[in-house]
């Protein structure tokens, strides 16, 4: 939805990020008199945490969390066996 209300929108061309090519902030009014320098440099610090997409995680990091699951999954088991045949 357009309203008719202006707001200052600064745009960072260079991400830092493989998977944006530019990012589009929207200034809050009240900080809009600060230099552009000191909002570039805000965005960016931004931008740098922004973590990679969960679905886009390399298929070996997922494999290897699976692969975790299930051993995590048998030690349980086995400790429960272990138990159960003690008692």
């Amino acid at each position: 939805m357009i309203k008719g209300i202006s707001h200052q929108i600064i745009e960072i061309t260079d991400t830092e990020n493989k998977y944006y090519e530019r990012a589009l902030l929207v200034l809050r009014p009240e900080y809009a008199s600060i230099s552009r320098e000191v909002l570039e440099k805000e965005a960016k610090k931004m931008l740098q945490k922004m973590d990679t997409l969960s679905s886009a995680k390399p298929k070996s990091v997922m494999l290897h969390r699976i692969l975790l699951s299930l051993l995590f999954g048998a030690v349980g088991s086995l400790i429960t066996v272990m138990i159960y045949s003690l008692s």
